[in-house]
């Protein structure tokens, strides 16, 4: 039996058939928005990839969206922007995609990111590159691949200033990794490498417009990658740093650094003409705002209400769900991704309760009609990143949310299945014995 906050969502359901008016709805609610941010409740399900790339594509093909951003690694992510501009260097989709090199590399070294970015490629080359949309990486955690690159552009339009740039990034080289700078600093073990770090920046940018200038607006864009490779570098020295003290204030750090590369994503793209129309890939706990959870009580910020903040009446916020299925995902941090089983969703959680409409897969708006007013309690949201621990589930990845306050839309398919990694692993292929197993012969 179905109680009447249930009987008003199932009234508000957009039944989703994977017909071409699908997203109908979605495309009314956006409007004249720049900013639409699209989430996904793991890191690891094919259909929140698939559902993603369908509402971006008509939002290009319809509305005019001349940028894709992702949670990924700005160089990583610009390698393959080079592709999807007709850049020769890489001869198809898959190989533009083999930067993504660092774990987990199946978020984007995966079948449904293999097909949108061929398409992608596909669609610049109908419009012949006019009003190209393009492809960048959010995210920070790339120092080490971000100071080469630096030094590399510095190369080729200024060699001294690269000698300078290599001197002062040798201060990296003395520890084995990022996470071991980070805990030599925070110990009081090694002196930090910020000053030299910021210096790079400076001179990058003092320098930039003399390096335009002598070679034109065609280096554009190699000069506002080159500089956001060395902001990127100050924000993960920052950051690597953070992660051995507060965990609040290292979260906060990564997700003002991807608000902020977004805003000048937006300043960049539209420097010659009309404000460009952005769609985000990120998680939903980067998307939904951060306020309507109880990551706030913690002190966390995300983008989602960063991006509400700044751009007022022009941002979209849509959440992804799912009850069961699959996911791909590791058992901890650098482990081999591995098909999993994903446990039924709590009984009081959001997740739970879309699965009692008995529809497989629906949007609902939360802005206008009656389903934000059924939805107005907190309850439990699943969250499943690229570790899933199923044996701690309610710990590990549940938190309290307001959902109508969090998204503008919600997205929830009740059956899911792992996302297909381009390398698979043994662990991936053979997935998890069902929950009926016997546990001995």
């Amino acid at each position: 039996m179905l109680y009447a906050p249930e009987q008003t969502l199932l009234r508000e359901a957009q039944p989703l058939s994977g017909a071409e008016d699908d997203y109908d709805g979605l495309l009314d609610l956006v409007g004249d928005a720049s900013i639409v941010l699209l989430g996904e409740a793991s890191h690891g399900t094919h259909e929140f990839y698939r559902e993603r790339a369908r509402i971006t594509r008509r939002l290009i093909e319809e509305r005019g969206f001349r940028g894709v951003a992702v949670e990924a690694d700005w160089p990583d992510a610009y390698r393959v922007n080079r592709y999807v501009h007709g850049a020769p260097e890489d001869a198809d989709a898959e190989e533009a995609l083999r930067g993504f090199r660092r774990f987990p590399t199946w978020m984007w070294r995966n079948a449904e990111v293999l097909d949108f970015v061929g398409w992608l490629r596909a669609h610049n080359e109908r419009t012949n590159f006019e009003g190209a949309a393009s492809f960048f990486g959010l995210d920070l955690y790339s120092l080490a691949s971000s100071v080469a690159e630096v030094i590399a552009y510095l190369g080729r339009v200024d060699p001294p200033s690269a000698e300078r740039a290599r001197e002062r990034y040798a201060c990296f080289e003395h520890f084995g990794g990022e996470q071991d700078y980070g805990r030599a600093v925070s110990l009081g073990i090694s002196e930090s490498c910020r000053r030299g770090v910021i210096a790079q920046l400076t001179e990058l940018q003092r320098l930039g417009n003399a390096y335009l200038r002598r070679d034109g607006i065609a280096a554009e864009d190699e000069q506002f990658y080159a500089e956001q490779n060395a902001r990127l570098v100050a924000s993960a020295e920052e950051y690597y740093r953070a992660m051995f003290g507060d965990p609040a204030s290292s979260w906060n750090l990564r997700d003002r650094h991807m608000a902020e590369t977004l805003g000048r994503l937006t300043h960049h793209l539209g420097r010659h003409g009309e404000p460009p129309r952005i769609v985000v890939w990120e998680h939903n706990s980067h998307v939904g705002d951060a306020r309507m959870t109880e990551m706030s009580r913690r002190g966390e910020l995300n983008v989602g209400q960063l991006a509400r903040q700044r751009w007022p009446d022009h941002v979209a916020l849509v959440g992804f769900t799912t009850y069961s299925g699959t996911v791909t995902a590791a058992s901890a941090w650098d482990a081999p991704a591995e098909r999993k089983r994903v446990r039924p969703a709590l009984a009081e959680s959001f997740e739970a309760l879309f699965h009692e409409l008995g529809q497989p897969r629906f949007m609902l708006d939360l802005v206008r009609g009656d389903a934000a007013q059924a939805l107005v309690e907190p309850r439990l949201e699943r969250a499943i990143g690229v570790i899933y621990r199923p044996e701690t589930e309610r710990q590990s990845h549940y938190f309290f949310a307001h959902l109508a306050g969090q998204f503008d839309a919600v997205i929830h398919i009740d059956e899911t299945r792992a996302v297909e990694p381009l390398e698979r692993t043994a662990g991936w292929e053979v997935g998890e014995p069902p929950e009926t197993y016997p546990s001995g012969l």
